[in-house]
């Protein structure tokens, strides 16, 4: 088993990473339309889903930590994820660079409450991903996720929500029943007024919300924003000029990976016009402090 997580000899803490495949039951958490579909969208057509031990290995190499998760959206897509436990249980092989978060779909109902519970208290998971575009919700529907987020609240969780448009299922005919209407920041802003104790993230540059992302963020004190999803040379200059200033605190270092690597982004953030104080904020302070993992 490796070592505990150590935060200062860390480089960046990376906290958007993909498990897309299983190796206990060889299943991939997208059907392979969908995933052709991504990779074309990401111009990485004909990439190969890494394992979890390929992905600690990719990360291990670059002295960087990973939050791992998958996309629990069975519901919608018939499609089975990658299993909560098997990524637990390989961050906890891997403690010194995975980080676990979970996904629990929720349609699940209250016996996807009871699996919340159970993830963070036996098997150590630090937070949850959800994808309104892909799991088929708003994420401000109260009957159907309000009690889940009292769970992942109490525990001191972390809920981070996919926002903007998704390359999944881009260029499929009727962008394969996926509606980017799920995903507007806006929505998630009930969600954080509704539970103020509540850390969230929300996930990517939100073309086209970028604005209401940053009001988000802006307004309310549990809200941060991760860069993940997009190459930073393509940033808009308002996230740009924001992580430079109001939100230097709460903008968080994410690839995407493995549709975009952390060699790629990291290479394109270093010709980012940021400020020499906030680039450690972005790479791992904020991440660290938002996770737990310091003061």
């Amino acid at each position: 088993m490796a070592g505990t997580l150590r935060v200062e000899d860390l480089v960046a803490i990376d906290v958007h990473t993909h498990a897309e495949v299983s190796t206990r039951t060889g299943r991939a958490s997208l059907d392979e339309r969908l995933h052709r579909a991504s990779s074309a969208y990401f111009g990485v057509a004909g990439r190969r889903r890494p394992t979890l031990e390929e992905i600690a290995a990719h990360y291990r190499e670059r002295r960087m930590a990973a939050v791992v998760f998958t996309v629990d959206a069975e519901h919608a897509t018939g499609t089975e994820p990658v299993p909560n436990e098997e990524i637990a249980e390989a961050a906890a092989a891997n403690a010194d660079v995975l980080i676990p978060f979970a996904s629990v779909d929720p349609f699940r109902g209250r016996a996807g409450v009871r699996q919340a519970r159970r993830l963070v208290t036996e098997y150590g998971v630090r937070g949850f991903k959800f994808h309104p575009n892909i799991q088929g919700f708003f994420p401000n529907d109260r009957a159907l996720a309000y009690e889940l987020y009292e769970a992942i609240e109490e525990a001191g969780a972390v809920a981070l929500f996919h926002t903007g448009q998704t390359g999944i299922g881009a260029g499929v005919p009727g962008g394969g029943g996926i509606r980017l209407k799920y995903s507007n920041p806006l929505h998630v802003d009930d969600v954080a007024a509704d539970f103020p104790e509540l850390k969230i993230i929300l996930a990517h540059p939100s073309f086209p919300w970028q604005d209401e992302a940053l009001a988000v963020a802006t307004h309310k004190p549990g809200v941060h924003i991760d860069l993940s999803g997009w190459s930073p040379k393509y940033f808009p200059p308002q996230l740009v000029r924001y992580a430079n200033s109001l939100l230097q605190d709460k903008v968080l270092f994410g690839s995407d990976y493995p549709v975009l690597t952390p060699d790629r982004w990291l290479a394109d953030f270093a010709g980012l016009d940021i400020k020499d104080h906030v680039r450690p904020k972005i790479l791992k302070e904020n991440a660290a402090r938002l996770l737990g993992l310091t003061r």
